[in-house]
This record gives C-alpha cells, sequence and structure tokens, in this order.
C-alpha cells in the first residue's frame, strides 16, 4: 500500500509532508506578525495626532487633519502588505491576527472623514472633505485600496462587523469630543454630534445584528446618546445655543 513502508509500518513522509505544512503555517503567521506590528505602531502615531482634535479648535484643525492623513497613508501601504500575504491562504484561518488592528484603521479613516479630512475622489483636489460625514464601507475599501464584505473569493477584505465595531469607536470618542468642544468655546459642534451620533443611533437600530460582541457592543451606543443629550441639554439652559 502507498502508506505502509517496506517494514509494515506507516511512510515516514506523510508526517515529513505535515511537518512542512506546519512550517508553511508558521511562517505564514510570523510575516503576518511583522507587518502587524508597523500597523500597530503607526496606529498609535495616527491615534495621536488625531487626538489634538481634542483640544483644537474646528477652525484650526487643518494641521492636524494634513498630518492625520499622511500618518493614514503609511498605513494604508502596511495594510497592503498585509493584504498580499493574507491572500496567500484561506482568509477566516489567520484573521483573528490582524481584525483589531484593522478595526483601528478604520476608525482612525472614519474619524478623520467625520472631522473632514480625507476628501473622496469627486470631491475636487486640494478641497477638504465635508465635516460631520460618515465614510460607507465602500469608502473606507476605496482608501485601503482593498475589497469589501467579498462573497465570491477568498481574499483580504474588509468586513461589515469590523466596519460596524469602528463605527461604535467613534461614536464613544465623538462623545468625549462634544465635551472638549464646550471647554474649548465651541458650541456648535456639539449639537454636530449629537445629530449625527442619533442618526447612527437610528441606524443601528434597524440591524438585526448575530454577533454577540457587536451586539453587546452597539447596546452602548444608548448611552453615549444620553452622554450627548446632557452636554446639549446643559447648553441650552445656559443660553449658549440658538433655539429652535
Amino acid at each position: 500500500m502507498a502508506n505502509v513502508s517496506e517494514t509494515g509500518m506507516l511512510d515516514p513522509r506523510i508526517f515529513e509532508d505535515l511537518q512542512r505544512k506546519i512550517d508553511d503555517d508558521a511562517e505564514t503567521r510570523d510575516q503576518l506578525r511583522a507587518i502587524l506590528q508597523t500597523i500597530e505602531r503607526q496606529g498609535r502615531q495616527t491615534q495621536s495626532i488625531l487626538s489634538r482634535a481634542h483640544s483644537t479648535p474646528a477652525a484650526h484643525l487643518q494641521p492636524v487633519l494634513a498630518a492625520a492623513e499622511a500618518s493614514i497613508k503609511e498605513q494604508v501601504e502596511s495594510i497592503g502588505k498585509l493584504s498580499e500575504i493574507a491572500s496567500k491562504g484561506p482568509y477566516y484561518k489567520y484573521n483573528g491576527l490582524w481584525t483589531r488592528d484593522v478595526q483601528n484603521v478604520i476608525f482612525a479613516i472614519l474619524l478623520c472623514g467625520w472631522l473632514g479630512g480625507l476628501a473622496m475622489e469627486g470631491e475636487g483636489e486640494g478641497k477638504a472633505a465635508e465635516a460631520g460625514k460618515l465614510l460607507t464601507i465602500e469608502e473606507v475599501g476605496q482608501i485601503l485600496n482593498v475589497p469589501v464584505n467579498l462573497k465570491d473569493r477568498d481574499a483580504f477584505h474588509i468586513t461589515i462587523e469590523e466596519y460596524l465595531q469602528s463605527l461604535i469607536t467613534l461614536i464613544e470618542e465623538l462623545a468625549r469630543l462634544a465635551i472638549n468642544s464646550v471647554t474649548l468655546g465651541d458650541y456648535q459642534r456639539p449639537l454636530q454630534i449629537s445629530q449625527f451620533v442619533k442618526d447612527v443611533h437610528a441606524g443601528f437600530q434597524i440591524l438585526n445584528l448575530k454577533n454577540d460582541s457587536l451586539r453587546r457592543r452597539s447596546d452602548s451606543i444608548k448611552y453615549n446618546v444620553k452622554k450627548i443629550e446632557d452636554v446639549v441639554y446643559d447648553l441650552s439652559l445656559r443660553n449658549l445655543v440658538p433655539r429652535p
């Protein structure tokens, strides 16, 4: 028989072949981890830049956005390298290694886009994007140069769950920004944030979420809505915002 040696024992080539597969798998994981370390480092840099939005008036935010866009561009290059390696193997075999880092990159893109950065194609070269806008999952994929929600082939892509997780993180960050905007004397931004977060909350209520982690995190949106509403209510009591 093909799998039996001349001595009657199992052919050792079976296990030699298995060892080669194990070595190949280990090499792929090492390559992925090396790229992810770079993405994580770049992500910390991007988050550090975007955090300045909490202490910078909206009128003077453009230098912050320009620096954030440059940092995000570096992450896009690293995501390209990650996609090249990851697409050589089954997606769901390795995606647990990178999903958290990818979510952080998506969050940075969403926040930068909401603040008025990352003008999309068709918005005019050199023209700032509209502040308060939510980038769609397709627009995020366009910025990262990777496909989204793939169904027809096994390759690296952005999943709907990763996008929604990042969107929840954006809401948490905007709740903090609403408070810090008041500290800076900007009483209009909390109103803008409040309307945006309410709209997103209404959108999440439409979704029938199957992912337990995502569903639990989405429950936190209503608490951030309440937090922002309290900020707007305090401003209204002090007549710091115009009444409708």
